[in-house]
């Protein structure tokens, strides 16, 4: 290939990767503001996009990809049920669904489970199972329920989460809010027991704060947030849908503490990286308050996401996913604990799921992840100056090295 034949070709690819984010910008509502990439295809820790030009992803579409992209068993039964059944609705049953609620719950130690789609549906789903646990059950006066939560939470931008979220940016302009929520420092056990009173029907908490900059808490806090809400009466909801399903080298991050709550709030890895599966998970005596006509959603728990989500149990309850995230995620720690004090201020997270907040002297969050992007190594910022690092878990030690050094030389580069 001459000199020329490499410039025609570059050209070649930077014209395509603009006629697409071109296409994009024209058709599609501006609510995000992603990387100048366009991925056109992926596998495993990989993304390959339209120039030919491969990333390695550390973002995990937010922990939707734990089991790396198009995961064999993952593909494997997606398209086997692709053949048979994709479709019914909740009109019907089907072979699907049953085996899959009953493996989902097994591997929560629960009774039931409410399928859903979205994260931000099973979040809504919960709000609203809690609401009617309150009303049923605690008999907590008809509209007089409220839920406890943590300040600086993420738990999805339905108008219902932003009216107690502290994102400006998800709340301005989007107005009337929803009442019945009460928020808390995150890590405060004692504000959040004063925050409870006797209308409180749930406490709903992140057991570790993604969005936040995966903030991790006190040692003590969700032992004692447990030991609250049952002396209380008030239904403990983890939302595990980025934390949860080996993200942290468990499988659940309640699980670093020994907690068990009330009710888990699932979704993202749960649909394999293939297709979108929420999950609402509980025991009878808490899901058991929903009828028939009060709650429902045409996909929710349909053929295709079922058995998905059935291949998904299925792999974590083998542990691999667990052994590696717990394994892996020391040395990813280690290796960006090296950085403090080179450009890191400081490292959070468990697992294989790292904040890192960056000086503000050598840019913004957005800046340094485009300068790792032009050197091939996909992250996310958060809160201005902050990196999340999630890769798939399927990621190797020599991966996550090739990944810190260019984060490194990134830093070094962008030193004033």
């Amino acid at each position: 290939m001459t000199i020329l034949d490499s410039v025609d070709n570059e050209a070649a690819s930077g014209a395509a990767t603009a006629s697409a984010i071109a296409l994009d910008d024209r058709h599609v509502a501006h609510n995000y503001s992603p990387l100048p990439v366009v991925a056109a295809s992926a596998e495993g820790a990989w993304i390959t996009d339209v120039a030919g030009r491969r990333y390695l992803d550390c973002l995990a579409a937010y922990s939707a990809v734990n089991f790396g992209h198009r995961n064999p068993e993952i593909v494997a039964t997606a398209h086997a049920q692709l053949d048979r059944l994709t479709l019914v609705s909740r009109a019907f049953h089907s072979d699907r669904l049953g085996p899959f609620a009953r493996a989902l719950a097994e591997m929560c130690g629960k009774d039931m489970v409410l399928p859903m789609n979205s994260g931000a549906e099973a979040v809504e789903s919960g709000i609203k199972v809690a609401r009617k646990w309150g009303t049923d059950v605690k008999h907590v006066p008809a509209g007089q329920s409220n839920i406890v939560v943590a300040r600086n939470n993420f738990h999805g931008r339905t108008t219902t989460i932003i009216s107690f979220s502290d994102d400006e940016t998800a709340r301005r302009g989007f107005g009337p809010y929803t009442p019945g929520f009460r928020a808390v420092p995150f890590g405060d056990a004692a504000a959040l027991a004063d925050a409870i009173d006797e209308n409180t029907v749930a406490v709903l908490i992140e057991p570790i704060q993604g969005e936040a900059g995966i903030v991790v808490p006190p040692d003590d806090f969700l032992p004692r947030v447990r030991e609250i809400c049952t002396q209380r009466n008030v239904l403990m909801i983890a939302d595990e849908i980025q934390s949860g399903l080996a993200r942290t080298g468990r499988t659940f991050a309640c699980d670093h503490w020994g907690v068990i709550p009330d009710v888990y709030l699932l979704g993202k890895a749960l649909g394999g990286g293939v297709v979108p599966l929420s999950a609402v998970v509980a025991d009878r005596d808490v899901l058991g308050v929903l009828h028939p006509g009060e709650h429902g959603s045409t996909f929710g728990g349909n053929p295709l996401a079922a058995a998905i989500g059935s291949t998904v149990v299925a792999m974590l309850q083998r542990g691999e996913f667990q052994a590696r995230s717990a394994e892996l995620g020391a040395h990813l720690h280690e290796r960006l604990r090296k950085l403090i004090g080179h450009g890191v201020l400081a490292v959070r997270g468990l697992g294989l799921w790292a904040g890192v907040d960056i000086d503000p002297a050598l840019g913004t969050g957005k800046q340094l992840s485009m300068g790792l992007a032009e050197r091939g190594v996909l992250v996310k910022d958060t809160h201005g100056s902050t990196l999340r690092f999630a890769p798939p878990l399927v990621v190797t030690a020599e991966e996550i090295d090739w990944a810190v050094d260019r984060f490194a030389d990134t830093l070094s580069q962008a030193r004033p």
